[in-house]
């Protein structure tokens, strides 16, 4: 039923259209019919009375009949009904049949039906079971009789029936071609708007989010004093001030990201040199106060900490702003052993788990980043989760795509840390202490390049699964097996 109702503008003002234009048909239609029906009925009526009832009248016989009270057809119409009662009764029913009068059987219900009548001269509409319907007046005779005289409707109702037949097909036709010319006018009428319903779902399919954004050209508006016209000119004035802010947000991430790689290429070489200096002290082979040596040690952790946190603020920088990755043949699969291999070494306490293909899984990207990729998902899952966590590294390929699922039954991310858990400097300890490790980077590094390498990675976590799928385009076909 739902499929039945018009959704569209174009639909509901045809349908519209065509629904006035068929309540109007019906209206005249129904007044056309019934005004006729009145009229023939009328003169039905005037024939009635113009007939003075002689037919009738000669129905009215004396005891011993003659020849002036036999029934008289001179000048009656085929079909013309006669009849007398006495004292309610029936006694004489006769209709004209070839100017000859005919005698009519009635049944019990005629008979009511004819006692029943008002003697007022005015016609009256009745059904006959032998004859049908027919428009009949009753009078009173000279005897104290009744004397009745009917003409059929027959020839009323087939002059009806066939005006409405005309009609149909009349008001039918012009439903149909307004139908037709109608929705080409509306067509026609609500090209301005469908102009602008197709901007609108152009600026609804850009990437609004991040990057330059070339916004579509403004729509043609024919008329400002029409609604459509409005709606264009309204439009039009919102597409420039979206335009505008885009050009300012994409000019402020320039300058940002400019800043975030001059700053970071420039901080290399100071934080290299006091890592240096800090490694120098601490050859140093003469005494060394205790407390001295203990800051040069803080100063040669932190230091490499900054330096870190230098290069994965110049990758994402670097990654932001389009730079080119390698693209390369990568067997994911050695990459993957090595990784997990390399996490077993820093985190023994943890249960590292392997779940791989019989075949060697080849892609083609940047192995260094792809390794980068892996390693941040291995040390985001040791870091957040308790000794005895068993982590298990899936790696799957088919002819839609190649997944590399990282999952862990520790405690999970909390709940409102999991939409931004991409973002930078995001932490789940919002405290900042740096004995949860990390630099907040490390997982929007992996979207980053999961996102230079046209991949997509996603988030599923509660209590006890906690699970990052990283999806990348189709692997080449010829995989070889692996050792």
């Amino acid at each position: 039923m739902k499929r039945l109702v018009p959704r569209t503008l174009r639909s509901q003002l045809t349908a519209g259209l065509v629904a006035l234009l068929a309540l109007a048909c019906l209206a005249v239609g129904i007044t056309t019919v019934v005004a006729l029906e009145g009229f023939l009925v009328g003169r039905l009526d005037q024939q009635l009375s113009a007939s003075a009832g002689r037919f009738a009248v000669s129905l009215e016989h004396e005891a011993r009949p003659d020849a002036d009270n036999r029934p008289d057809t001179r000048g009656q119409s085929d079909g013309t009904f006669g009849a007398r009662l006495l004292r309610g009764i029936p006694t004489q029913a006769a209709v004209v049949r070839d100017q000859t009068d005919a005698r009519v059987p009635l049944s019990a219900e005629d008979r009511r039906t004819l006692a029943a009548l008002p003697t007022d001269g005015s016609g009256h509409s009745i059904r006959l079971a032998s004859l049908g319907r027919y428009r009949v007046n009753a009078v009173s005779g000279d005897d104290r009789d009744v004397l009745i005289t009917g003409l059929p409707l027959h020839p009323v109702e087939e002059t009806v029936h066939r005006l409405e037949a005309v009609e149909a097909a009349v008001f039918g036709g012009a439903l149909l071609v307004t139908g037709v010319l109608g929705a080409l006018w509306v067509r026609l009428s609500l090209r301005p708007l469908r102009r602008v319903t197709t901007t609108a779902a152009r600026v609804a399919e850009l990437p609004l989010a991040s990057g330059e954004v070339a916004m579509p050209a403004p729509v043609p508006v024919a008329d400002p004093r029409t609604e459509v016209g409005q709606v264009g000119t309204a439009l039009n004035r919102m597409l420039g001030h979206v335009g505008n802010a885009l050009e300012r947000r994409h000019a402020s991430e320039n300058r940002l990201r400019h800043f975030a790689a001059d700053a970071s290429h420039e901080l290399r070489t100071p934080v290299a040199n006091v890592r240096g200096h800090a490694e120098l002290a601490l050859r140093h082979t003469g005494p060394v106060p205790g407390e001295i040596r203990r800051s040069l040690e803080r100063i040669q952790a932190e230091s490499e900490r900054m330096s870190r946190l230098v290069d994965d603020l110049l990758l994402l920088a670097r990654l932001d702003a389009g730079r080119a990755l390698e693209r390369k043949p990568v067997d994911l699969t050695r990459l993957v052993l090595d990784a997990v291999d390399d996490a077993r070494a820093v985190g023994p306490r943890h249960r590292w788990l392997l779940d791989l293909p019989e075949t060697a899984v080849n892609m083609t990207g940047d192995e260094h980043r792809l390794q980068q990729v892996v390693a941040n998902l291995l040390a985001n899952a040791r870091t957040h989760t308790p000794p005895g966590t068993a982590v298990t590294v899936r790696l799957a390929a088919d002819d839609h795509d190649v997944r590399l699922t990282v999952l862990d039954d520790g405690p999970g991310v909390p709940e409102e840390i999991r939409p931004e858990v991409f973002g930078r400097f995001v932490r789940v300890d919002h405290s900042r202490s740096r004995a949860a490790g990390g630099t907040g980077l490390g997982l929007a590094i992996v979207e980053a390049v999961v996102t230079a390498h046209h991949g997509q990675v996603s988030l599923t976590s509660r209590p006890g699964h906690t699970e990052f799928t990283v999806t990348f385009p189709p692997a080449p076909s010829g995989s070889t097996p692996h050792r």
